[in-house]
């Protein structure tokens, strides 16, 4: 990857602030990727353990394709600089393990956890990685080219994080999106170069306990670059710099097979355990009916869509959940924090609308919880 040199004399601030309203430190902590562990990576056993996290092994091993950077945490890779959109439980741990292996990091996120980032770093206590710290650079905006930008926040508050990565700022980077949902990705290609976009699905368990404070609780992180745009070898030298972080990484060729395959386990997942308010294991038991129909549903809209989907194996997989999983959508529920029912459901209803897919129970669920008034919308980020 292009290696910058020149740094603006803005990138920090010595200025501290005493706001405690910054919107920046009350958003959610929990940033979890709703899909299950693949398994390929660490077992059966392992997968369990992230209830929250999209398994995409299974259409993107399929992908045209499929790339996979060197397995080696010590492989070394040029120094790159990366800017993370969202420092919170999986833009602080990527930023902290990509500082950690030499790079350069700037963590884009409001004043009071620009502030904490530059005095104290990120704070990291994993499972895998043991228990380290981190020096980053943080600022309220980008204000120079970098390689590749994270994009971590969640989809409720984009549109509003957007405005700290100014397009004239990022030159030529890698914008690639760790958000949930499958409309994103067109959204920041009208905004940025769209030759640069490259949507990545990540599988991880990490919360953000407080502003720099990260517990990673999975024993593994996992990404897949994707790109149908993107330049082939500028996804590889990414994929590259990830791994020698620590991150187990893939080029997937399929775009829409990746960012599919998540949205075809996490939409049923979602919607069913958030309506009810139930653990995955009383859900799959009580509801069962409806849950059969949800994957039904959404295998159906992702064959539309052009992706692979296997309704029988998404119905194993969550049987092989523990009872007690619950959706990063519940957990927003239960937090009174805004859902991502639009990205999630609204777009798989309007997917199915655009190809003439029936999805009725996946309409009544998703009116139900928009019924429900629990906030569907905000503008807090990391």
């Amino acid at each position: 990857m292009t290696t910058h040199t020149t740094h603006t004399t803005h990138t920090t601030h010595t200025t501290h602030t005493t706001n405690s309203t910054d919107k920046t430190d009350t958003a959610a902590t929990t940033r979890t990727a709703d899909v299950p562990k693949s398994p390929d990576a660490a077992g059966t056993a392992k997968a369990a353990e992230a209830a929250d996290t999209a398994d995409t092994a299974d259409t993107a091993d399929t992908a045209k394709g499929l790339r996979t950077a060197g397995t080696t945490p010590a492989t070394v890779a040029p120094r790159s600089t990366v800017a993370v959109l969202g420092p919170g439980g999986t833009g602080g741990l990527l930023a902290a393990l990509l500082s950690r292996s030499g790079h350069r990091v700037i963590c884009l996120a409001g004043e009071a956890t620009a502030d904490t980032l530059r005095d104290s770093g990120i704070r990291v206590r994993s499972r895998r990685f043991g228990a380290f710290t981190a020096a980053v650079e943080a600022d309220t905006e980008l204000r120079e080219p970098v390689d590749a930008c994270l994009i971590a926040v969640k989809h409720t508050s984009l549109d509003a994080a957007l405005t700290r990565v100014p397009p004239t700022a990022l030159g030529d980077a890698l914008v690639v999106p760790l958000l949930n949902g499958v409309e994103h990705p067109a959204a920041l290609r009208a905004r940025y170069r769209g030759d640069r976009v490259a949507p990545a699905v990540i599988r991880v368990e990490s919360a953000r306990v407080a502003p720099g404070v990260i517990e990673h609780g999975s024993d593994f992180v996992e990404v897949d670059l994707t790109g149908a745009t993107a330049p082939g070898p500028r996804l590889d030298a990414l994929a590259s710099v990830l791994t020698a972080a620590g991150v187990t990484t893939r080029v997937l060729g399929d775009e829409a097979a990746a960012l599919w395959a998540k949205m075809a386990f996490l939409a049923p997942f979602a919607l069913l355990t958030t309506r009810y308010a139930l653990p995955l294991g009383e859900a799959r038991t009580r509801h069962r009916e409806e849950l059969e129909s949800l994957v039904a549903e959404t295998a159906a809209v992702s064959r539309a869509c052009g992706a692979p989907a296997d309704p029988a194996q998404a119905l194993a997989r969550y049987d092989a959940f523990p009872p007690t999983a619950k959706s990063s959508m519940q957990r927003d529920a239960e937090a009174g924090r805004p859902l991502e029912l639009d990205a999630i459901g609204g777009a798989l209803l309007r997917a199915a609308d655009r190809h003439g897919v029936p999805v009725p129970v996946t309409a009544r669920l998703v009116r139900e919880l928009r019924d429900a008034g629990l906030p569907a919308s905000g503008h807090s980020f990391d």
